[in-house]
């Protein structure tokens, strides 16, 4: 036994060191196996709907990542395509990524409610639909300027660049443009009586 070190203070020591033995031996293990996986095809990146995806996450959470894509929606895409949330995405072929696509891109085709899509009753087919990726901005945007050109009142709102759903501006909102409560100093400066003298 070393000098100055309890027989407690020994027997923890040694444990920290087999701890660390046992915790190496795992961390090789580990790349072992990811190394097998890479071997058989798993692909690091996966694209889909033109968005680059971590082909060592599960499906489920991995097409999250798409633009449009909710757990509520990724949920019914795994379920109505038939395929295991936890199957890691970098294990698909290229006919079952385009199967996962094609799903995604027409889900009331496939059987999922039409109060999952994010576009129902689209103003120019009347269809419900799902917008994904670059096609969600560019539909928000046309919808935005459809309420500017008819000068609803939102449209008006978007346009002065205010709230549109009316949240209180006395105290929100105060950068840029001039809401609201206009200070009693800068009232009687602005005033013309005050510019006369």
């Amino acid at each position: 036994m070393a000098k100055g070190k309890s027989v407690k203070d020994v027997d923890a020591e040694k444990a920290k060191a087999e701890a660390k033995k046992v915790e190496t031996e795992k961390k090789a293990e580990r790349t072992v196996k990811t190394k097998k996986e890479e071997k058989k095809g798993m692909r690091v990146v996966v694209r889909v709907l033109g968005t680059d995806l971590d082909g060592e996450r599960g499906v489920q959470n991995a097409i999250l990542k798409i633009r449009g894509v909710g757990h509520t929606f990724a949920k019914a895409v795994c379920e109505t395509a038939k395929i295991d949330p936890k199957r890691k995405l970098g294990s698909f072929t290229e006919s079952e990524i385009s199967d996962l696509e094609e799903v995604i891109k027409d889900p009331t085709k496939f059987g999922i409610p039409a109060w999952i899509v994010n576009r129902r009753r689209d103003m120019e087919t009347g269809e419900d639909m799902h917008k994904t990726s670059s096609d969600v901005d560019v539909s928000k945007k046309f919808d935005v300027q459809r309420m500017i050109d008819k000068k609803s009142y939102k449209g008006v709102r978007h346009m002065l660049g205010l709230p549109v759903r009316g949240q209180r501006t006395k105290s929100s909102f105060r950068k840029g443009k001039t809401v609201g409560v206009v200070r009693r100093a800068a009232r009687i400066t602005s005033s013309p009586k005050a510019k006369k003298k």
